[in-house]
């Protein structure tokens, strides 16, 4: 006599998995999930407000930060503190729609400065202080290993530029290369994302991007801003979920 199987105590037909095996299943995918949204969300909160990957893809920044590098940007400080000359900063390009390529250039003049080019030299003039000639060291050499001048490069051959408020002046390291401040004028400090503060790959050339500083000028503009704005001021470009490419253009 063959005799059928009977039924699980908690009525599952045979063959098929107990009501509590199911149950714990969808407790495991649904744990599985809440992990992934989670991660997620850290991700995109330290993403936008935090700190955020680029790749620099050209030679403007060269000798400082060259091709195929990657730096990580510092979102957070500057919303506590205004950016001090020397500093290297990625920013949305003046006129760039959405979903333009930033830039990457260094902070040479703070708001209410006055910089001037003068045979192929950067001079800075703080309010109410004295034109001082920059110490670049960190500029580009060129074919006789002398440092390579700074010239105009928009057609109006502009030597002389007056920082207004909320403002900066920026050029790359690449002077001869660099579409920046001399093309398309002073950025403001909405289209910067943040401060580039370390180079993680590759992995011989990791290190804090250190900021150089600049004898008989100040390091940074004043009055400072208002910490209290913080969460609200940060720039729309920089709350992408993905790695953004920011091209040094030459």
């Amino acid at each position: 006599m063959t005799y059928a199987p009977e039924p699980a105590a908690d009525g599952t037909p045979p063959g098929e998995p107990r009501a509590g095996a199911r149950r714990r299943g969808a407790g495991c995918l649904l744990e599985v999930l809440e992990t992934l949204v989670l991660t997620l969300v850290i991700y995109l909160l330290i993403h936008t407000f935090v700190a955020q990957p680029f790749e620099v893809e050209q030679e403007s920044m060269i000798p400082t930060i060259n091709p195929n590098e990657y730096v990580l940007i510092d979102k957070i400080t500057p919303r506590f503190d205004t950016y001090r000359r020397g500093d290297i900063v990625v920013f949305n390009p003046t006129g760039g729609g959405a979903g333009s390529v930033p830039f990457i250039k260094r902070v040479i003049g703070l708001p209410g400065d006055t910089v001037r080019l003068e045979n192929g030299r950067v001079w800075v003039e703080p309010p109410g202080g004295i034109a001082v000639r920059l110490d670049e060291p960190y500029v580009v050499l060129d074919a006789n290993g002398a440092t390579a001048p700074t010239l105009p490069r928009d057609p109006e051959g502009t030597v002389e530029w007056v920082i207004p408020a909320g403002h900066y002046f920026v050029l790359g390291d690449n002077r001869v290369r660099s579409q920046d401040s001399r093309v398309f004028g002073p950025i403001t400090q909405e289209q910067i994302l943040g401060r580039a503060f370390v180079r993680y790959f590759p992995l011989d050339r990791v290190g804090i991007i250190s900021r150089p500083t600049y004898d008989g000028l100040p390091d940074r503009a004043s009055p400072q801003p208002t910490p209290a704005a913080w969460w609200w001021s940060y720039p729309r470009g920089g709350s992408s979920a993905t790695i953004q490419v920011s091209i040094a253009r030459g």
